[in-house]
């Protein structure tokens, strides 16, 4: 049954599915005509907004690509590459072997988001460079199905168990206190339905595998060219003759510089999760990927190189961060009546909603606007405002409600593309390669997160 649902989706998917930067093109297109017909506003009204939004992601999307870029010269790293093999080495069939990229993935993202991508795309590549006849799509599509599991490091349930001040506002004055992430992400019905995705997704994944004929293997080609590129540079960095070097060679094969520089960025990450917990952002996450692969690739020379060839890997997600930010841009702008398409989205679901279904309408319309608002922290702008009075009208828990619209920001990236860029940009694939077996992921733990709200609001309120 899973096979014929997966086979279903996978057909749907390459056939209709475009690129993910056409995607975005069409995204903005319906974005732009329901703001005219929903919310009311003009034509140069949303062209404004595209506008002024389009290079707000600057930032983030230095960010995004640095963790492609970064992670591949960490896996990279000789010291590294025998950790992911020998890993990689322990399951021997092709089903286990996606179920072992879906188990250590999810535990991945459990630390963080960032992570997760990396982690999950590296070894899903190892993988199937190590186990014979195992379908590489289907194993790069298990690591990124976990990324639901990034539910325990959400920034809307970090924002709302921070700062009351911010709360405060965010919330038109509803919270008064922070909201704990242990009545969150980490309450009875959240961290069960967490650990039942996990779980499900494990025997799910491994169900989906294709017969023999229709499986897609790594090309041969690409191992021999990655053995014979690693057997050269071990050989290359044991011919080397200091004796020959001029100055400025010795400096860019020096390994001391490298481990200096290692220390002084290690001692900062250190200071930093002494100073605010175990608090992994992205910044500090990407501090720890290119410190550790100065270390472990030894000299400043063999970073460089490894840098040069993990940069080929980020050329599809630069292009398409400014038409996302443009889409945000859109959603997040306000009329002449001083309302957002966000806000109009949000609103209108919590305008129909009774205190049994608020919690559901609340997941569905969080889903519906992250597919536009891929940042959550965006999100938590738009419909914090709108949510929480509606919340407090029905009589729903401030717990509650930060739930749904995290569940809601987290469950429809498994079928958004934005956030699949990191890891296709590491393995080397596009995304209708993986999205049919996703739709099967984000189906699944659709019904799990449903219920798990259901079972909150009659059981533990």
């Amino acid at each position: 049954m899973l096979k014929k649902i997966s086979n279903g989706c996978n057909y749907l998917v390459q056939r209709w599915l475009p690129d993910p930067y056409v995607f975005a093109l069409l995204l903005t297109a319906l974005v732009f005509f329901l703001g005219i017909f929903i919310n009311h506003e003009t034509p140069l009204g949303m062209i404004v907004h595209w506008g002024d939004g389009f290079w707000g992601f600057l930032g983030f999307s230095m960010q995004m690509v640095l963790v492609v870029v970064l992670g591949n010269c960490l896996a990279n790293a000789p010291i590294f590459r025998k950790l992911l093999q020998n890993l990689a080495g322990i399951p021997k069939t092709p089903k286990q072997a996606v179920a072992f990229c879906t188990l250590i993935s999810g535990i991945a993202y459990l630390i963080q988001w960032g992570f997760g991508l990396v982690v999950g795309a590296i070894f899903a590549k190892e993988l199937a460079k190590r186990v014979r006849g195992v379908d590489y799509r289907l194993l790069v599509a298990s690591a990124y199905s976990a990324y639901i599991i990034t539910l325990t490091t959400n920034s809307i349930i970090l924002k709302a168990a921070s700062n009351p001040d911010d709360l405060l506002k965010m919330t038109s004055g509803v919270v008064t206190n922070v909201i704990p992430v242990t009545q969150t992400a980490y309450y009875a019905p959240t961290f069960a339905a967490l650990i039942l995705i996990l779980v499900g997704l494990i025997f799910i994944n491994a169900r989906m595998h294709p017969a023999p004929e229709d499986t897609f293997c790594i090309d041969p080609a690409i191992i021999e060219r990655e053995e014979a590129a690693e057997a050269a540079a071990a050989q290359a960095d044991a011919n080397l003759d200091r004796s020959k070097m001029t100055a400025a060679e010795k400096m860019e094969n020096s390994r001391i510089i490298s481990i200096i520089t290692a220390v002084v960025g290690g001692i900062y990450v250190v200071w930093y999760f002494v100073q605010n917990g175990f608090n992994l952002s992205i910044d500090i996450l990407n501090m720890i990927l290119l410190f550790l692969g100065i270390l472990l690739h030894r000299t400043p020379m063999a970073y460089i190189k490894a840098m040069g060839n993990a940069l080929k890997s980020s050329a599809g997600i630069v292009l398409q961060f400014p038409f996302y930010a443009g889409i945000m841009g859109m959603m997040t702008g306000a009329n002449p009546a001083g309302v957002s398409l966000a806000g109009t989205i949000s609103g209108a679901i919590a305008d129909v909603s009774t205190q049994t279904t608020f919690p559901i309408f609340t997941f569905l319309s969080a889903a519906f606007v992250n597919m536009a608002v891929p940042s959550a922290g965006g999100q938590w702008a738009v419909q914090a405002p709108v949510m929480f009075p509606a919340a407090q009208a029905l009589g729903v828990s401030n717990a509650l409600t930060t739930t749904a619209i995290a569940w809601g920001d987290s469950w429809t990236n498994l079928i958004q593309p934005f956030w699949a860029l990191p890891v296709l940009g590491i393995a080397n694939l596009k995304v209708r390669d993986i999205m049919g077996y996703c739709v099967v992921a984000w189906l699944y733990s659709g019904i799990v997160i449903i219920l798990s709200l259901l079972v909150w609001t009659f059981l533990f309120v």
